[in-house]
């Protein structure tokens, strides 16, 4: 690795910090420029995790604070624009707050967090203690927000109160900045208490936000746009600003110049190819854009592992609950289809309605879809017409955590389907083929199918076998394994019945053309060839039962060869 590159900004959201810490930076200060040209007094973002939603508040904060090294600007975009730089850049004080550490199981809980938040803003500008313009009235109401035992409604103002005193000592307006807005009501939704948490959002933005004579203007950012009914009611003046939305569409993600400059900096272009399927393929406006987070994480592996596979970095940053939610919805054969395009990556036209309450997220299959784009899980493909979007699974990754979910759900059903389980493994066992057959088909026919037209005959194998360690993975008796090979595909499935002296050799093929006959063939072929039974000999096996199966889309055929101990 050379030392002399600079740092790649893994999780860094602080600017400042990474403007004076030679991190790796790509410039987004033209956000700045357009905030200001394209006038919006209240301004809401929606975006994705992982996108740089944070990094870009603390820029905007490091840009009109007058406290902040305006030296950090100097080569950016926005530095090069002097005649703005000397209107805007330290003429406003800013109050900056991140809702995002409001994560508590009990309403009271969530209040004392989030006075400890504006606990925290308020140390930061205690100098007003200490300001000649204001009153002895004014610092007590300032010290009301030092306070640990805030009461609810000094809470409710707080934000209103810092805004007026902050304008009273520095004769300028205020700017507004509010990180991860939505998040207190996703975890109120999750503990049960999310009525109270929307009436002290609600209070909280209202005193803010409407009418208040102090404030400049106010950015919020968050991934879920509210809908206006529950948190801003009467806020004539809100400005949203979502992923289908054209405007400041460049300034959230990486857009392909910026990813081709990067690996070009670390000497890594060799890897583009794959950081572009893996990473690439979200729509935001008019713009295809990368997941900034997965782009920097797996450029960090390459740096020291050229041969570094991709993986799944944005995905192990949640739960993926919308997905879950989705997948439950596939008993309805309608969804069932539409799920499995998705997968073999179509597209799939829906209508989508970006303004939802957590109560209505997951109410209903129309409203799940709207979820799944605004969060990043879908991406919209072509132009918009109407409320009616082109959905699809944006790349790699995102597919990946579909089908690892499918998979996953599978596996919950074929557990609350015990005769259906138990049928299935004493064919099985006892060398039936046609019934192993029968049962596969009709597990093949229920389950999701995991398709596509463009990735390797191994992993269309891979879906397969894992419906069979799904299915084997609950007979607590049997010891099951399964043998990885270099590259994408499984070698076999062992299976050893020792009370019965019993062992199964399971071989699966794709075959590209749909002959079932010739895959059996095939993959029993491949157990000779390879010798798969020896292992099972070596643990004592009496009886092996050799399968070789052949699965093409939603029909399987089965075959079955035995060898007795020599």
């Amino acid at each position: 690795m050379d030392i002399r590159k600079k740092k790649l900004p893994i999780g860094i959201e602080d600017f400042e910090k990474l403007r004076k810490e030679d991190f790796y930076y790509i410039d987004k200060t033209g956000l700045i420029k357009e905030l200001l040209n394209n006038w919006g007094e209240v301004n809401l973002f929606t975006r994705p995790r992982r996108f740089g939603k944070s990094l870009n508040m603390s820029m905007l904060k490091c840009f009109f604070e007058p406290e902040s090294d305006k030296n950090i600007f100097e080569d950016l975009e926005i530095g090069r624009d002097r005649e703005l730089c000397e209107k805007y850049m330290g003429k406003f004080p800013v109050i900056s707050v991140s809702l995002k550490g409001i994560n508590a199981d009990s309403y009271e809980k969530a209040c004392r967090m989030a006075a400890q938040i504006i606990n925290g803003e308020a140390r930061r500008l205690q100098y007003l203690l200490e300001s000649n313009q204001l009153t002895q009235y004014d610092k007590d109401a300032f010290s009301v927000l030092l306070r640990d035992d805030m009461d609810e409604p000094s809470l409710c103002y707080s934000l209103k109160t810092l805004s007026e005193l902050l304008q009273k000592h520095h004769d300028s307006k205020v700017i507004l900045l509010i990180d991860e807005y939505d998040v207190p009501l996703a975890k109120a939704f999750e503990q049960g208490f999310y009525d109270q948490m929307v009436l002290l959002i609600r209070n909280l933005f209202e005193q803010v936000l409407k009418t208040n004579s102090s404030l400049q203007f106010a950015v919020l950012s968050g991934c879920m746009r509210i809908s206006k009914e529950s948190i801003f009611t009467g806020l004539n003046n809100l400005r949203v600003l979502s992923v289908a939305d054209v405007d400041f569409d460049e300034y959230y993600g990486f857009t392909d110049e910026e990813v081709r400059n990067l690996l070009e900096y670390y000497q890594l272009s060799s890897s583009y190819g794959t950081i572009k399927e893996w990473y690439d393929g979200y729509r935001f406006g008019s713009v295809e854009v990368y997941c900034p987070w997965d782009v920097i994480c797996y450029c960090s592996k390459l740096r020291t592992d050229r041969d570094a596979r991709p993986e799944n970095y944005w995905s192990n940053t949640s739960s993926n609950d919308a997905v879950r939610h989705f997948l439950q919805e596939s008993d309805k054969g309608t969804t069932k289809r539409e799920i499995e395009r998705l997968v073999a990556g179509e597209v799939i036209a829906k209508e989508i309605h970006q303004e939802l309450t957590y109560k209505d997220m997951y109410d209903s299959v129309e409203n799940i879809w709207s979820v799944l784009f605004t969060t990043g899980y879908l991406t919209q493909r072509g132009k918009p017409e109407g409320n009616s979007l082109q959905l699809a699974i944006p790349n790699m990754e995102i597919r990946k955590i579909f089908t690892t979910q499918i998979m996953d759900y599978f596996k919950q059903s074929v557990q609350k389907n015990g005769k259906a389980l138990d049928k299935f493994c004493e064919a099985l066992k006892n060398g039936d083929a046609g019934g192993v057959e029968k049962q596969l088909n009709e597990y093949l026919r229920k389950t999701i199918s995991i398709r596509d037209t463009f990735v390797k005959k191994q992993m269309k194998e891979n879906f397969y076998h894992g419906i069979l360690l799904g299915l084997l993975g609950f007979k607590d008796s049997w010891s099951v394994s399964s043998n990885k090979e270099s590259g994408d595909g499984y070698s076999d499935i062992l299976v050893e019945i020792e009370e019965e002296s019993i062992g199964i050799v399971l071989e699966v093929k794709y075959p590209e053309d749909g002959n079932l006959e010739a895959g059996c063939r095939a993959a029993l072929e491949q157990i000779e060839k390879k010798g798969y039974v020896e292992e099972l000999r070596d643990e004592g096996m009496e009886q092996i039962l050799k399968y070789g199966i052949a699965c093409y889309k939603k029909r399987c055929g089965v075959m079955l060869a035995v060898t007795g101990q020599d």
